[in-house]
């Protein structure tokens, strides 16, 4: 039985949650989506630079994080 939809409409198989969250941002921008993150108490070490010596500052999230788009002409 062949498949009924082309393939570039078909989602790519995904094996990570990053993956899957940069699929979805990708099917959903330009179409009006928003997107909303909501974190509890989630802290992220934020490095100043990429060497091994790298200070790192440290950021707390707790609350809602939202990301929107929309089509533009």
């Amino acid at each position: 039985m062949a498949d009924a939809e082309p393939t570039e409409e078909r989602i790519d198989e995904t094996t990570t949650w990053p993956d899957l969250a940069i699929s979805l941002y990708d099917r959903l921008t330009g179409r009006g989506a928003e997107i909303i993150y909501e974190f509890e108490d989630m802290e992220v070490e934020v490095p100043s630079g990429t060497g091994e010596d790298a200070e790192h500052a440290r950021w707390r999230l707790d609350g809602e994080l939202r990301v929107s788009t929309e089509e533009r002409d």
